[in-house]
């Protein structure tokens, strides 16, 4: 009995799960193509290449902070050397 009502339990608990399952067909129907359907597909494509062939060769990477900034690397300075100074009294090492 408690097997009976453990099934029924899961079954009412997956059928919900199971209706937000969308539905994926992993074999779709082949759908053949009629000549006329080939023959504007043909088109389509011929016009697809020709409209790639007008588009400009692009004249390089453009960089729009070129002006602003300069090619040359920012100059080093150079590390002065600190002194230490010297402790003077009673606690002095």
């Amino acid at each position: 009995m408690k097997l009976l009502r453990g099934v029924a339990l899961s079954v009412l608990l997956a059928g919900p799960a199971y209706a937000q399952m969308p539905n994926v067909n992993l074999v779709p129907e082949i759908q053949h193509k009629t000549p006329e359907e080939k023959a504007q597909d043909a088109i389509r494509e011929k016009a697809y290449r020709e409209s790639l062939r007008k588009i400009p060769d692009a004249k390089g990477p453009s960089d729009p902070w070129g002006d602003v900034r300069s090619n040359e690397p920012a100059p080093v300075k150079p590390k002065t050397a600190t002194t230490r100074s010297k402790k003077t009294g009673p606690t002095a090492n």
